[in-house]
């Protein structure tokens, strides 16, 4: 209520990209102290054992994470755990450093429950976050968190050299991350979406696949996150190339350009501008996709969904229509520090009650 409260009051006030800033900077002070970190925790963190969860080969307290986009150089994946996710999707990371695209690129949809982004891959490039995923890796976490990577294309790189440019990527990240995406599903960057297209994705994938697992020394599990705006034979046919190729899972779904159907008058959706639309206007959508690659692939794929999930009831639906885990964004921003260890915890108290009451 206090979030809320200071959501709807200070921060609606403040500049989104510099809200992001400041807040994730707050973040990251508190669990550079060991109190505050310990305090953070205790408040924070749900720590049910009714939730525990392998996937992947990592064994999870739970099965949300924060989905790419939050933490795109990996500042700050403790001070996330902190929070009580269960693990944390970091980039989008390319191979070449690039500022994004220019301001202002973020802007809410306050009556949709929703953000609007174009930040365009703004990130400190494979290399620095490498640097910065070893040096973590260097000193064991009193309280480890799962980290996966999710990685893009360069803006100033051609389509055609797209897989040497995320395989690029791949070689420098494979080896600190305990699951690598490929991304080409966000609107930002020019031409990603193209992508999609399976004749392209495949060369992407394979040259991925080899140059992660070859400079991890190990198999590094490999996803790809695809757009909810894919047409349903579409999905029908990445999930055909997610299978064929030996991938193994996918993430449902990234933002939308698609802007039917929301609350806010139409001069604001106007004036928020072009770019990826997140939050609760996905969740159908979202779900939908879910459902159509959970019966394409028959239980043969780890799914990762996002989009829309903001309730237990929600993370709930998303596990019976088939996912493995879940990933939220925009609902933490919505909804502040305590939102994920209120979710996690309703999800435990509902499987009790289905375990005592199977009608229920």
């Amino acid at each position: 209520m206090v979030y809320r409260a200071l959501y709807r009051t200070v921060f609606t006030r403040i500049d989104p990209e510099q809200a992001h800033h400041w807040a994730f900077a707050a973040m990251r002070t508190a669990a550079r102290v060991p109190p505050v970190a310990a305090l953070t925790r205790r408040l924070f963190v749900a720590g049910d054992p009714r939730l525990r969860t392998r996937v992947l080969g990592m064994d999870l307290p739970g099965p949300l994470g924060l989905a790419a986009g939050f933490d795109k150089d990996g500042l700050g994946i403790e001070a996330l755990g902190n929070l009580g996710f269960c693990f944390v999707e970091v980039g989008t990371v390319t191979a070449l450093p690039q500022p994004g695209n220019a301001r202002p690129r973020l802007a809410r949809l306050t009556a949709d429950r929703a953000i609007v982004n174009r930040m365009g891959f703004n990130n400190s490039g494979a290399e620095a976050v490498a640097r910065r995923l070893r040096q973590l890796r260097a000193v064991p976490p009193r309280y480890p968190v799962a980290i996966g990577v999710n990685i893009g294309k360069s803006k100033v790189v051609d389509e055609a050299d797209a897989a040497a440019d995320y395989a690029t990527s791949a070689r420098l990240l494979a080896p600190y991350a305990d699951y690598l995406v490929v991304n080409v599903s966000s609107p930002n960057t020019p031409g990603l979406r193209d992508l999609q297209a399976v004749d392209k994705l495949r060369p992407v994938l394979e040259a991925v696949r080899e140059a992660a697992d070859a400079a991890a020394h190990r198999h590094v599990p490999l996803l790809v996150k695809i757009a909810p705006d894919l047409s349903d034979e579409d999905v029908d046919a990445v999930a055909d190339l997610a299978l064929e190729t030996g991938l193994d899972g996918i993430v449902a779904t990234n933002t939308t350009i698609a802007r039917e159907g929301l609350r806010t008058p139409p001069a604001e959706v106007e004036a928020a501008g072009g770019g990826g639309l997140s939050g609760a206007p996905l969740k159908d959508r979202s779900l939908e996709v879910l459902r159509r690659l959970s019966t394409r692939t028959t239980d043969r794929l780890v799914l990762v969904s996002v989009g829309g999930i903001e309730t237990s009831a929600d993370v709930a639906a998303r596990l019976e229509a088939g996912a493995s885990l879940v990933q939220a964004y925009t609902a933490f921003v919505y909804e502040g520090p305590a939102w994920p260890r209120r979710v996690l915890e309703g999800l435990a108290a509902s499987r009790t009650r289905r375990r005592s009451d199977p009608t229920a």
